[in-house]
């Protein structure tokens, strides 16, 4: 294998796509996730040439086939890569003027939605054709440096000299988890049930102005999961989900932007953490310094397009960060209500009702009297959990199948323990009762998700 590869020109776009799609707003948070240097990545991403371990590393992670999208770094004479460097400049000029203009046709758009005058309808119909204009013309330039850049490129990488290196093997042969216990998931094929809630928080998204809603669940019920949920679905290729498995819960789901804020991360319990966060998550220039003022100056300046900031685990930044203080979430009331035009919603999840959380942590900002739709995660329905159940690679008898139900009683959690320990014992080829009681064994720490009367009577139904 060659000692360097580099991304090639005509790819650099869609690597740093993937950045953000697969939920990295930094190079830095790239680089911590691989354990890998941030001068390494920052390579990768600009076409630079980098060790091949590591450009196959990175490639993986960001669900990009290393093969399609490498260059050898000696392959490139001096010219080529002059007249390379010169179009990309112009790819990038050209692709800034596109995403501007974008942004403004997406702005007249909304306002043409909720103008309600005859007379300033005709008027932004009117500018919003000129501008789809400029766009396509746009767009045309665009094609054209993408042509010319693809006739300057140099020959690819012949794949049968390329040998494939131990730890690509590793990471093809590595399989995905059928049944996840220990971690949320954030795979949409993986994800299963709650068609009610997911119904009900779409439409309060997929029409102007977005509202906001709580989501409410226990420990373990699954909240950060259906966040995940809520921002990977829709933008999720067909062939990457699972047959029949819908997506199509918005609109225009390309326009959407989504942040999400993790407020056991300690870098966001911080208020300059949290927002140059919401900033990089949004491609918005993060300002110095970055405090409240310069943050609501530049969101409300800039955002055009629908976006919605998820925070997860709201209490933790209620209780531990005394950045985070009333003045702080009254200014995100502010910004989402009054100074956005209906462009922005935030999505929460908490173990109670906000006001409740607020009012328990000593906090009385009106941030948390906004969220007008509350979805409640309890068990699933008997349907979604058999459909879980299901996923397996390995069917289950209907016994077993009845068995993980009533034990469960359709928590998802307790679904993925169970259904855990039965594919592990068929997999084992072990044909007696004891993955029932290993079951139970594993469930026991997550009891107060079942009811009372169930926690004593599974004990005695193991076989």
């Amino acid at each position: 294998m060659a000692r360097s590869l580099r991304v090639s020109p005509e790819y650099i776009d869609q690597v740093n796509t993937a950045l953000q799609r697969h939920g990295y707003p930094s190079q830095q948070s790239l680089a911590n996730a691989v354990k890998i240097s941030l001068s390494t990545v920052a390579s990768f991403l600009n076409g630079i040439p980098i060790d091949s371990e590591s450009f196959i590393k990175l490639s993986n992670r960001l669900g990009l086939d290393w093969r399609e999208i490498a260059y050898e770094a000696s392959e490139n004479t001096p010219t080529q890569s002059s007249r390379l460097i010169r179009l990309k400049k112009q790819q990038n000029g050209l692709q800034q003027a596109w995403d501007t203009q974008h942004e403004k046709v997406c702005r007249i758009g909304n306002d043409l939605i909720i103008e309600t005058v005859t007379e300033n309808k005709f008027k932004l119909e009117k500018q919003l054709k000129e501008e789809k204009t400029k766009l396509t013309n746009l767009e045309a330039e665009l094609e054209q440096i993408e042509k010319e850049i693809e006739s300057t490129l140099p020959t690819k990488i012949p794949e049968q000299t390329i040998q494939i290196s131990l730890l690509e093997t590793q990471l093809k042969k590595q399989e995905a988890s059928p049944f996840i216990t220990g971690t949320p998931i954030t795979r949409p094929r993986d994800f299963f049930g709650r068609e009610k809630e997911l119904k009900r928080l779409f439409n309060l998204l997929k029409r102007h102005p977005l509202q906001n809603a709580a989501i409410i669940g226990k420990k373990r019920s699954g909240k950060t999961s259906l966040l995940h949920y809520l921002k990977n679905i829709t933008t999720t290729p067909t062939e990457q989900l699972r047959p029949g498995q819908k997506s199509d819960w918005l609109p225009h789901p390309e326009t959407y932007k989504w942040v999400f804020v993790d407020l056991q991360d300690a870098r966001m319990q911080s208020r300059e953490g949290l927002l140059k966060h919401i900033l990089e998550s949004l491609n918005f220039k993060v300002p110095a310094p970055c405090d409240l003022d310069h943050f609501m100056d530049g969101v409300s300046e800039n955002l055009s397009s629908p976006t919605v900031i998820l925070l997860d685990e709201i209490g933790v930044g209620l209780q531990r960060c005394p950045e985070l203080d009333d003045s702080f979430w009254e200014s995100l009331r502010s910004l989402a209500t009054n100074h956005t035009r209906g462009n922005l919603a935030f999505i929460l999840s908490t173990p109670e009702s906000p006001i409740d959380l607020a009012h328990n942590t000593g906090h009385s900002s009106p941030f948390f009297n906004i969220f007008g739709y509350t979805a409640f995660l309890g068990a699933l329905t008997e349907a979604e959990a058999q459909e879980l159940i299901a996923s397996s690679p390995i069917p289950f008898a209907d016994e077993d199948v009845k068995w993980i139900l009533a034990c469960s009683q359709c928590q998802p959690l307790l679904l993925q323990i169970l259904c855990r320990e039965r594919l592990f014992s068929l997999e084992e080829g072990e044909n007696d009762y004891s993955w029932r009681d290993e079951g139970l064994i594993q469930i026991k720490p997550f009891a107060d998700l079942l009811d009372e009367k169930s926690q004593g009577k599974n004990e005695s139904t193991s076989n």
